[in-house]
């Protein structure tokens, strides 16, 4: 909203910034035929706006090499279905410097991604079900063992553990105020090293974290639930899918288009859904 105030012989007009609800419509589009999709990237490769999305396509524990990643564009076309191949169950994906980390079962993969060659392979010792990743400004890489309920970071070619009593750490986010993490129910901030929550009171164990550009998140648990968290920490239910058996894994993000994008997991496919009401700048 703007507003004009008289100060002497000066107008002093004031723009506000309006706080809306965040809502999710019907879904944009939907691509199916994917090879059970768990997450999804919003990545600029070749100059073009993409969305890399890992495939489990078989045991989310078994080390088959069926897994993969596939490329979609951002209006949900087709662009490579093999993009990369010979994985075994990638989850949770990040980009810097050009490399691809992929968190796959008991390893953090690195590939090249000017030639889809997998150029490092980290073994972490230890790990049960590597979930997601995240890398800070400094290049340090953040995974996260869900079910071994550990964090383990990649420094210097290393692998350390950072916490090693975290039980069902899963989504991961890098923000100016520290590392974010969805563990079970809890959405938690990593400070200084220290925790701290955000929010609570989700329904079920929380599995994707992405950030909105004007503060707050929003955050699946697996089962089929989208919330939004505020940036006081308010959780309000966006989506609830459970009934139908679809679930929502690991979403993408783009703070420019303001879509979401969600792997289905049980259907296949990924749903790309506008987020409206976010901060909107009024006035000029």
């Amino acid at each position: 909203m703007k507003q004009t105030f008289l100060i002497g012989a000066f107008a002093l007009t004031l723009t506000a910034t309006v706080a809306r609800a965040i809502e999710l419509g019907e879904p944009v589009w939907e691509t199916t035929g994917l090879r059970t999709p768990e997450s999804v990237l919003v990545h600029e490769l070749g100059g073009r706006r993409v969305l890399l999305v890992s495939e489990i396509e078989g045991d989310a524990f078994e080390h088959d090499g069926a897994g993969g990643i596939a490329l979609l564009s951002t209006s949900g076309e087709w662009l490579d279905r093999d993009f990369i191949r010979g994985l075994n169950a990638p989850k949770g994906m990040a980009v810097h410097n050009n490399r691809l980390y992929v968190a796959d079962i008991d390893e953090l993969i690195v590939i090249e991604l000017s030639t889809r060659e997998i150029i490092e392979r980290h073994a972490v010792p230890g790990a049960v079900l590597l979930n997601d990743v995240a890398i800070d400004e400094d290049g340090i890489v953040y995974v996260s063992d869900s079910h071994g309920g550990r964090l383990y970071r990649l420094l210097s070619g290393r692998i350390e553990t950072v916490i090693a009593d975290i039980p069902g750490a899963n989504g991961l986010h890098v923000s100016n105020d520290g590392l974010v993490i969805g563990a079970q129910r809890k959405l938690l901030l990593r400070r200084e090293g220290a925790l701290q929550e955000i929010a609570s009171g989700f329904e079920a164990d929380l599995d994707g974290v992405v950030a909105l550009r004007d503060g707050g998140y929003v955050v699946t648990a697996w089962v089929g639930l989208i919330y939004h968290v505020s940036d006081r920490g308010d959780v309000r239910l966006l989506l609830d899918s459970r009934s139908r058996q679809v679930n929502t894994a690991d979403i993408g993000y783009d703070p420019v288009t303001h879509m979401l994008y969600v792997p289905t997991f049980s259907a296949n496919s990924v749903r790309a859904y506008r987020l409206r009401g976010a901060h909107e700048k009024t006035g000029e």
